[in-house]
């Protein structure tokens, strides 16, 4: 089967980076920019495909390969078609390398430990040890079977310095090499379907690492294009410096996928307006369990679009009791299925029973915000 990957720009803003890009896939085509809800270990919490199709979502992260080996087990997937039939998902779907759980977990070094072949886990429950090297990585998400998989890296900590950052790199470019031989081999899924391949870029907080990182990932000449390390999405103003260093060096034919983007509406304004195409984070499902729902406005701002609520974050905490008796929805103007049915009331007293349907209800609006935004990016850049 031929590759029906394809990436086409399709429109640039006049005012800033962003662009809108058509992405084909197996399963359908993908408009950015383009937030991904997060399914880790095969789910996304309190959210089912109906909720996500109803946010607008196109695509998704569906299942991480290393809390795919540790449960349930590859033989389980495979026996039931790959990922997508897993999770009930029909739409493009991306899936990650564990690159992220080779740094949080070798963090403790009695449950992962790092040499230069990859990382080496111990199974929390069994003990047994997960080897988890670029062959494995690759091998293990033809399983999966995602549209869009990931080479295997090794997510640059901020901790530890330049020295950290070039021995985190250094493993990258060799990994990704790796990768890629193990992909050209059999660039399909175990199922048959033709999967793109991203290649990262690394360096941490160093702007010549960077660089010479984005240099080596384009030589390798990948289906697309990511950029990480353990300061992308968490430390938002240095993720646009680093997206200001590496962009102008990016060609405009290739998908650009800023890794763990999206702890709140605004963050994906600000990595859209300087180049980025689409992005993923856990936090708009985990706000919403924890009491923390984003409220406010999408309003034009010089060209462009900022996120503007009562407070500098955009949200509010509904446990607060100011909220006990407020007939009005989250956020006004919200067309989500929450917004249109409950007061904040109801959710107020859903939250402080600890009551499952609030988390249903919440996360339904947290994402259906995210993918609001995305669709007005959009739909500004079309227009202009």
């Amino acid at each position: 089967m031929s590759n029906p990957f394809k990436s086409e720009l399709i429109k640039k803003s006049k005012t800033n980076n962003a662009r809108v890009m058509k992405m084909a896939t197996t399963h359908g085509e993908v408009l950015t920019p383009a937030f991904m809800p997060v399914g880790t270990r095969a789910v996304l919490n309190y959210l089912a495909p109906y909720d996500l199709h109803q946010a607008g979502s196109q695509i998704i992260l569906g299942g991480n390969t290393y809390h795919m080996l540790v449960a349930p087990g590859m033989e389980i997937i495979q026996a039931v078609g790959g990922m997508h039939k897993f999770m009930g998902w029909n739409k493009a779907m991306l899936t990650d390398s564990g690159g992220y759980q080779v740094l949080s977990l070798s963090k403790n070094g009695k449950i992962c430990i790092i040499d230069d072949k990859g990382a080496h886990f111990k199974h929390p429950d069994t003990g047994k040890i997960i080897h988890l090297t670029p062959e494995i990585s690759i091998e293990t998400q033809k399983i999966i079977g995602a549209d869009i998989i990931m080479a295997f890296d090794e997510c640059t900590p901020e901790e530890g310095g330049r020295e950290a950052a070039l021995a985190a790199l250094d493993r990258t470019h060799r990994w990704l090499a790796q990768s890629k031989e193990v992909h050209e081999k059999s660039p399909n899924s175990a199922y048959g379907y033709p999967q793109a391949l991203f290649g990262i870029i690394q360096g941490g907080s160093y702007r010549d690492l960077r660089e010479k990182s984005t240099e080596f990932i384009l030589s390798m000449d990948l289906d697309g294009i990511g950029i990480g390390g353990e300061v992308i999405g968490f430390d938002m103003p240095k993720t646009c410096e680093v997206l200001d260093w590496v962009t102008p060096m990016l060609p405009e034919n290739k998908i650009r996928y800023t890794m763990g983007v999206g702890l709140g509406p605004q963050d994906l304004l600000d990595v859209v307006a300087r180049g980025a195409d689409i992005f993923d984070c856990v936090a708009p499902t985990r706000n919403a369990r924890h009491g923390t729902l984003y409220c406010g406005q999408i309003v034009k701002d010089n060209g462009w679009l900022k996120f503007t609520g009562d407070d500098d974050r955009g949200r509010i905490l509904i446990k607060k009791a100011i909220y006990a008796k407020d007939n009005s929805p989250i956020m006004e103007g919200c067309e989500c299925y929450t917004c249109q049915t409950f007061p904040r009331a109801y959710l107020h007293y859903l939250y402080k029973n600890q009551a499952m349907a609030y988390c249903h209800l919440a996360c339904i609006h947290n994402i259906y915000v995210m993918q609001d935004v995305c669709a007005k990016m959009r739909s500004l850049i079309l227009e202009n």
